[in-house]
């Protein structure tokens, strides 16, 4: 596959981290197979967490494609990139036609990204997730590859101000060990043991991010360690109305 846009889209974000002097701790980049097709499933606190994904797989030298709803496409500006780096569109209304693209392109050896949460967690919990990911790596015989994310909601995330331009922000980037799914298993149990593994991964990011939140600051740390965030109760309820208000728009 021709590469144009995703290297010096890489090049460039890199450039920029170095510039906002980003902090970045990337461990477990050994358990990323270096060939053949996997499914990175990662949790999901901030509109950056794709990038940092990326980079996570960047040490063994792989380009992840990954599953974003439609409307970024559409986007003028987002749409060209996305399409440019070969991810997927995922239209809620037809996710068939996207579930396929995914396998093909694991099948042909490439890394899809899920973020199986759906929706960035406004709780920094790993949500409920479904079993969409195991599915795909069994009908690929592909291993998945969980990995946590953290600290990027400080920069970008859900209903907060944007803060892309805070300087010397820590970011955690953990990859935990392949599972290798297969036929016959039960796949509601994979599912519970992936979130499981994600879960572990995240709480070790969190537990030993480098910094605690200033007064006032306490927003982006999870309510389990102290911070404000929404309890994952209160976060649940919060996307349900969310739900009901796009359902009356």
């Amino acid at each position: 596959m021709t590469e144009f846009v995703y290297p010096p889209v890489i090049a460039a974000a890199k450039t920029l981290f170095r510039l906002l002097g980003l902090k970045f701790r990337i461990e477990g980049t050994k358990n990323f197979p270096k060939t053949g097709g996997a499914v990175l499933v990662s949790n999901h606190v901030s509109y950056l967490d794709f990038i940092f994904c990326g980079l996570g797989a960047n040490p063994a030298g792989r380009l992840v494609r990954f599953m974003a709803k439609k409307e970024v496409f559409d986007n003028k500006i987002s749409g060209p990139l996305m399409r440019g780096m070969h991810h997927i569109p995922v239209d809620r209304e037809a996710g068939a036609a996207s579930y396929m693209a995914a396998l093909k392109a694991l099948k042909g050896g490439e890394v899809i990204g899920v973020f199986a949460e759906a929706t960035i967690s406004r709780s920094f919990t790993v949500k409920d997730i479904k079993s969409g990911a195991v599915r795909m790596a069994v009908a690929s015989n592909v291993p998945m590859i969980p990995m946590a994310v953290w600290g990027g909601q400080r920069l970008w995330t859900k209903g907060r101000p944007r803060n892309l331009f805070q300087r010397k922000i820590p970011i955690t980037i953990l990859v935990g060990e392949p599972m290798y799914p297969k036929r016959g298993d039960d796949y509601d149990k994979v599912t519970e043991e992936l979130r499981a593994r994600m879960s572990e991964l995240v709480e070790k990011a969190q537990r030993e991010y480098p910094e605690t939140p200033k007064a006032g600051e306490t927003w982006w740390q999870p309510a389990y360690l102290g911070g404000t965030a929404p309890t994952p109760e209160e976060a649940a309820a919060m996307d349900e109305q969310d739900k009901e208000s796009r359902r009356g728009d």
